[in-house]
């Protein structure tokens, strides 16, 4: 009898099966995750191009923009390096380099512009009433206001006395953006990584949300 047991191969098909469905299953949930992550990266960097977008034709987050740069030649070229405002969604302060900057102020309106769209407010990623261009957020719906760095850099583009004010190149960024998993984080405690630091760059144009 015990011979026999220790010879008998009844059950060996189902526990190979077991082992093998572990690691098949384990192998399939993480593409679906890897894919899922890839879907994120794709959305975060359409994100932040129409943030770029938006940035080039919204009132500055840095109101101060429009009278940066010289101020002793009215209708002179402004020079590149002039000003630097680096606008921090994380701590809504707008802080300056450059010969030509003066402390900026972080209008929140000006940002809200560019993260959430034409839809007024702040806060979460709102519905778009027909007609509203959608902001940042909608394309990226994980996306926060603390996750967003928007950049104005003077060039050497533009004149001074100019009437949109001097021509900047804006960059938008993300920072502190995480790519999310579910499967393998629930089942095989695998956590979340930083996701790559992204960016988009353009040239301003009229700086400016509404015409009279």
């Amino acid at each position: 009898m015990i011979r026999r047991f220790a010879t008998s191969e009844d059950g060996a098909a189902m526990v190979e099966m077991t082992i093998v469905s572990t690691l098949l299953f384990a192998l399939v949930l993480g593409f679906v995750d890897f894919g899922n992550a890839f879907y994120q990266w794709n959305a975060a960097t359409k994100a932040v191009q129409i943030g770029a977008r938006l940035a080039s034709i919204s009132d500055p987050i840095a109101p101060q923009i429009a009278t940066a740069g010289v101020t002793t030649l009215p209708g002179a070229p402004i020079p590149a390096g002039n000003f630097d405002f680096i606008c921090n969604g994380a701590t809504s302060v707008c802080s300056c380099a450059g010969s030509g900057c003066v402390p900026g102020t972080f209008s929140a309106a000006n940002f809200n512009r560019i993260f959430r769209g034409d839809a007024a407010g702040a806060g979460t990623c709102p519905t778009l009433a027909a007609g509203q261009r959608p902001g940042m957020c909608h394309f990226f719906p994980r996306l926060q206001p603390a996750n967003v760095v928007v950049r104005y850099t003077a060039t050497g583009l533009g004149y001074q006395t100019r009437a949109g004010g001097p021509v900047p190149t804006i960059t938008v960024s993300l920072q502190n953006v995480t790519f999310q998993f579910f499967f393998l984080q629930g089942l095989m405690g695998f956590a979340n990584i930083a996701m790559p630091s992204m960016l988009s760059t353009v040239t301003g144009e009229d700086l400016k949300s509404t015409y009279p």
